[in-house]
């Protein structure tokens, strides 16, 4: 025993340096991937030189995990079999005492001081430890980086035959789901308020809506007839609460050009107040067409580069779909905008009995939005839809249906829109 005592004190030093090495590699993965992206790249951009090359590795984590494991384990493993045959030599041949004290000596001093300790020290001050461990985790990048990206190659052929395909560029963080979950967690424990929450996922979800999901449909469009006399296109005008108006010519499909009142009262103020002297196409704006595949995030960029707020959506065949506007896809990030000239005409009727009355237009996410529900709107854009993808049928008046917590009763029915619901919360289920 006194042999073994000695064995392992004069190991005490080679172990040491390699437990070291092991435990600033541990902590270096930790504290790489839960720093603070944010304040990372706020450092940056005051300079700091740590930050920088912190937001380097992490932009490749996935070759940055894989040389850091892959250098660890070199390390447990080289001080593992260094202790186990130099242990295995102290006994007679065929003897299992050497492994067995080696496994627990090692065992032992890897999970407490190369894991569990760098560990804990790294979660604790993630960034501090990231930015401080920057350059030795840089340098074990540049060493094993190549060898762990061979690795990962030879995982993706392994799995190759089983029908997993897996890209060399595959993204192992989605950043959007990563904001996205860290506003929900900080809203579930009261640190952001539901309209910032709802402001913020506003944002986030402009990439992935298309201008479908929040234009006027083609059924609710104000237009005018081109070829009225200037007079009732001006009475017309000036009935509608909107300042941009569609003129067509003979069909409403034919969109020929977009009325600005503004135009029509500088046009009015040249002619001196002859209102049926007024050249109506002369001062009518190009119309704007956009395909219906576009999604909210670029055309809210084409809205802001063209200077214009306006635009008709059509299909792949060029037919009308209905209009966007700047403000629709403003009002998905901070919600409804109303001025004086708008009607408070949101499309939800609170009932005595608890329940709703909604009109069928009401999109599911303003529903959601304004209620606090969590209605899916994957499959449909307005309530309406949502009752008739869920009942694979168009209901009749009185119809009633039960799907996602909630009670639908038919209202008013139109031909084959359904224009009015009564939409009742149900209690949680206790298997919920």
């Amino acid at each position: 025993m006194n042999t073994v005592l000695a064995t392992l004190l004069a190991l005490a030093p080679t172990l040491a340096v390699l437990l070291t090495l092991s435990g600033l590699i541990s902590a270096a993965e930790t504290s790489m991937t839960a720093a603070s992206r944010g304040r990372m790249h706020q450092l940056e951009r005051d300079g700091d030189r740590a930050a920088r090359r912190v937001n380097r590795l992490i932009g490749d984590q996935e070759n940055m995990i894989g040389a850091i494991l892959l250098s660890n384990n070199v390390l447990n493993i080289f001080a593992s079999a260094l202790t186990t045959a130099v242990l295995t030599s102290l006994f007679p041949a065929g003897s299992v005492a050497g492994p067995l004290i080696a496994t627990g000596v090692m065992t032992v001093l890897v999970v407490v001081f190369a894991e569990i300790l760098p560990k804990t020290l790294a979660i604790a001050r993630p960034d501090d430890v990231a930015r401080t461990l920057s350059i030795p985790t840089y340098w074990t990048v540049r060493i094993f980086g190549p060898l762990a990206r061979t690795a990962q190659w030879i995982v993706r052929l392994t799995l190759r035959p089983f029908g997993i395909k897996l890209d060399m560029e595959t993204d192992v963080l989605a950043a959007h789901e990563e904001i996205r979950g860290s506003v929900e967690y900080h809203y579930s424990e009261g640190l952001v308020e539901t309209r910032d929450r709802d402001m913020l996922g506003g944002v986030l979800d402009l990439a992935e809506m298309d201008v479908t999901e929040v234009m006027v449909h083609r059924r609710s469009m104000m237009t005018v007839d081109g070829g009225l006399p200037p007079r009732r296109i001006l009475a017309e005008a000036l009935e509608s609460q909107h300042t941009r108006l569609p003129i067509y010519r003979n069909e409403p499909e034919n969109i020929i050009g977009i009325l600005h009142v503004k135009d029509l009262l500088g046009a009015l103020a040249q002619n001196d107040g002859r209102i049926d002297a007024l050249d109506i196409p002369a001062i009518l704006r190009a119309p704007w067409f956009v395909p219906e595949t576009t999604s909210l995030k670029d055309q809210l960029a084409a809205f802001l580069k063209a200077q214009n707020h306006f635009a008709l959506v059509v299909d792949e065949y060029g037919a009308i779909q209905g209009l966007i506007t700047l403000e629709d896809i403003l009002e998905e990030i901070v919600g409804e905008i109303e001025d004086e000239h708008d009607t408070v005409a949101a499309g939800v009727k609170p009932d005595d009995d608890g329940s709703f009355l909604v009109e069928g237009s009401v999109t599911i996410r303003d529903l959601n939005r304004a209620m606090n529900w969590e209605l899916p709107d994957e499959e449909a854009v307005t309530i309406a839809g949502l009752l008739i993808h869920e009942a694979q049928s168009i209901p009749e008046v009185g119809q009633t249906f039960t799907f996602h917590n909630h009670r639908f009763t038919v209202e008013a029915r139109k031909g084959a829109r359904l224009t009015r619901l009564r939409i009742e919360p149900l209690p949680p289920r206790e298997d919920d």
